[in-house]
């Protein structure tokens, strides 16, 4: 099995900055991408940000040069760097994996999604 582990979010005023992390842990051998999504009540959860092992990047047009991500290949681990961050930014941040190959079998799963952390842009 495959798990998600999303930290980092939080209260921070209109301006500020917040970094996101998501942990994988389990059987993986590998994870070609890595994504962040977010939703707000009453809307679809949008993409936010996705990176492959690579290290190429994409945005959403609405956190293009405000929004950085990046990732630790050995750790398992992407990160989402947040600056001038607006209220509209205000969301439950996911971290999203659509698929994991697995080390001791080679098989492959898909789909993993993490808890979710609240991100809060006010003043």
């Amino acid at each position: 099995q495959v798990q998600l582990v999303e930290s980092g979010g939080g209260l921070v005023q209109p301006g500020g900055s917040l970094r996101l992390s998501c942990a994988a842990s389990g059987s993986i051998f590998s994870i070609a991408v890595m994504t962040w999504y977010r939703q707000t009540p009453g809307k679809q959860r949008e993409l936010v940000a996705r990176i492959t092992s690579g290290g190429s990047r994409n945005y959403a047009d609405s956190v293009k040069g405000r929004f950085t991500i990046s990732r630790d290949n050995a750790k398992n681990t992407v990160y989402l760097q947040m600056c001038s961050l607006k209220p509209e930014d205000t969301a439950v941040y996911y971290c999203y994996v659509p698929k994991v190959v697995t080390t001791t079998t080679g098989e492959v799963g898909y789909d993993y999604w993490g808890q979710g952390t609240q991100v809060t842009v006010s003043s």
